[in-house]
């Protein structure tokens, strides 16, 4: 069944996460997605490993966890752009493509004539993204950057990371790159959004993504709370700025996340406690009674999950609707019976290991739903047939260009 994208070609001059993972993204949604790689070293993240996938005699390959997490669905062509004719085949891909993607500082791909300018007079309906640390314009647009950085400037880690005065305070990361990831989320909205348009009208366009630009996006309401406010938000580790209680607690044998998000929730919270009075207490009535009086709140509910494990907790809150849940490790979150109902560890054919695992993409389509049968490609293996049947090479031509290190 034709998935959603499957009409679109997009030539993926990407590479590391934030590109690949918007392509990846635009692959699950059915467009062919032809991933340009260095001959003979290909994205950098095939070797940002171990771990490594091994092979069907157990031995490892060259293909990385992380190359494997973000390039499923598409095809690897080999070509070095610097020369001419990797140059000039790159153009002529572009010209039979609907989107082009790449991360390159700004204005890097001019001096091999493929600048937006130069591929929308070969091909004007060209769905073009940029994906930079700073944005193709300001002060900074020529400065690299990684997602550590971002988090830095764009401020999430003033708000990540426990207390200052308790142990441990201090600003924290999150424990993915989360500025990539975000990236190429809002790089495939914004490119799904300009098929749209284009199919509209006919016009093609650029899409000037910054890293920068996404991240502080992502402040929704922290920022929001300083706007309104006046008030620089801080961290408040586990906790939440405007809800009480919402953080981790102690049981008698690990830890809960307990969530309560409105006073009902509170109410029910109380009673399945078997502290049905602290809910009428004036100081806790209210949400905005209880961020008031956080101070007093938090240590009495503190006492009161050391009482019961983790599980006794748990079925209790669940049963009284009240929002909760354990911290699983990776292991657990995929030993999780909801988890395994929805299918989120997904088995997709490999070329090298027989089969690989892969994680879901959470994209639910009654009509035309996502599939795995495409697993990410090895270094080059789509070069000679794309050269073959999408420009109409022979094999004495590719040959050719093989020899003279252009693919």
């Amino acid at each position: 069944m034709p998935r959603p994208l499957s009409h679109i070609r997009v030539l993926d001059l990407s590479r590391i996460l934030a590109g690949p993972w918007a392509t990846q993204n635009l692959a699950d949604l059915g467009a062919e997605v032809i991933k340009i790689e260095r001959p003979g070293a290909g994205d950098d993240t095939r070797d940002w490993g171990p771990p490594f996938l091994k092979n069907t005699e157990g031995r490892e390959t060259r293909e990385s966890a992380y190359y494997l997490s973000v390039n499923r669905g598409k095809k690897s062509v080999t070509l070095d752009i610097s020369t001419p004719d990797g140059g000039r085949i790159a153009r002529e891909l572009a010209a039979r493509s609907d989107v082009l993607i790449e991360n390159y500082k700004v204005g890097g791909l001019a001096k091999y004539g493929l600048a937006y300018d130069d591929v929308r007079k070969i091909n004007p309906r060209i769905i073009y993204c940029s994906i930079t640390g700073f944005g193709q314009t300001g002060p900074n647009a020529h400065r690299p950057g990684y997602d550590f950085i971002f988090q830095g400037m764009g401020g999430l880690m003033s708000i990540t990371g426990e207390r200052d005065e308790l142990p441990g305070g201090g600003p924290q990361k999150v424990g993915i790159a989360i500025t990539d990831v975000l990236a190429g989320m809002y790089a495939s909205l914004a490119i799904a959004a300009a098929i749209a348009h284009r199919e509209r009208t006919g016009e093609g366009q650029y899409i000037d993504l910054a890293l920068l630009d996404t991240i502080i996006a992502f402040g929704a309401n922290q920022i929001f709370n300083y706007f309104t406010s006046g008030e620089v938000p801080k961290r408040y580790g586990n906790a939440h700025a405007n809800l009480t209680p919402y953080e981790v607690f102690a049981t008698t044998d690990g830890h809960v996340i307990l969530g309560c998000g409105n006073d009902s929730q509170f109410v029910s919270f109380c009673k399945a406690a078997e502290r049905p009075g602290l809910a009428e207490d004036a100081r806790f009535r209210t949400m905005p009674d209880r961020i008031r009086n956080r101070a007093e709140l938090i240590p009495l509910v503190r006492e009161i999950m050391k009482g019961r494990t983790s599980k006794e907790w748990i079925a209790r809150l669940e049963a009284a609707n009240v929002p909760c849940g354990p911290i699983n490790s990776y292991k657990e979150v995929f030993e999780d019976p909801q988890v395994e109902h929805r299918g989120l560890k997904i088995g997709m054919p490999h070329p090298l290991a027989g089969a690989m695992a892969g994680i879901a993409s959470p994209m639910r389509f009654s009509a035309t739903p996502v599939t795995y049968d495409v697993p990410p490609p090895l270094l080059g293996q789509h070069t000679r047939q794309v050269l073959s049947d999408l420009l109409g090479m022979d094999d004495v031509e590719i040959e050719r260009l093989r020899k003279r290190g252009a693919v």
